[in-house]
């Protein structure tokens, strides 16, 4: 029945295996909504927050075909407090609607969860209330370091520097009601994720007000109880 299904946030660090976590919940049949996707595309050429973009942080972060060049504007970002806050509030609003017209779409599917993969879920802390369940994929901060330098090939001051950007993942494993130890191998860790998907598919919990009070923080309750309204017809 529709009103079955909830929401369920994903998080971690950079480079703590968040995206492989992901990755095996999606092969398990659970609907991704990925934030980062959802951040490339509303900062697509001449959508309102790339505008905001460019008037703010300068056409030098563009690439040739107008592009937002997200490596530099990443450099920017992670070097300087008040810019990132800046960056932020652009694009966090956009990518907010826009996540929320997809759980529409599972919402109506009948889906029993969705995963809302959402790399700063606990520092902005705007989605969290909505959420039945919070997963924290967690690894040791060594092996953090590694990975971040090895997959974006930066020197350990530079991949430093964006871990202590984001709050620490021991924080994030206080608040979250889920963990994923991924400090080990990838067998392993898929036996956590199966086993947490057992137990969210196990449970009996319910998304429709939820839903309501996550469209009028959004601006779009008009819209969501139109369509609950044709629903119930």
């Amino acid at each position: 029945m529709l009103t079955s299904m909830f929401l369920v946030g994903l998080t971690g660090g950079i480079a703590s295996g968040k995206s492989t976590v992901s990755s095996a919940l999606r092969d398990l049949g659970c609907p991704i909504i990925d934030a980062d996707v959802v951040a490339r595309q509303v900062v697509e050429p001449n959508s309102p927050a790339y505008c905001k973009i460019v008037q703010h942080f300068g056409s030098e972060i563009l690439l040739e075909n107008g592009e937002i060049d997200r490596q530099k504007l990443g450099q920017i970002v992670f070097s300087c407090t008040e810019k990132r806050k800046l960056l932020n509030s652009i694009t966090h609003p956009e990518i907010h609607k826009a996540m929320l017209r997809q759980i529409l779409f599972y919402f109506f599917r009948g889906y029993r969860y969705v995963v809302l993969d959402v790399p700063l879920l606990f520092e902005t802390r705007r989605l969290t209330r909505f959420l039945n369940h919070t997963v924290v994929v967690y690894c040791d901060p060594a092996t953090q370091l590694s990975r971040l330098m090895q997959r974006d090939r930066i020197t350990q001051e530079q991949a430093e520097q964006r871990i202590a950007s984001q709050m620490p993942l021991n924080e994030k494993r206080g608040l979250a009601n889920h963990v994923i130890e991924n400090s080990g191998s990838r067998e392993d860790t898929h036996r956590q994720v199966l086993r947490l998907h057992t137990k969210l598919e196990d449970s009996m919990e319910f998304l429709l007000v939820r839903s309501l009070a996550v469209a009028t923080a959004a601006g779009l309750g008009g819209l969501l109880l139109y369509t609950v309204k044709l629903l119930m017809l």
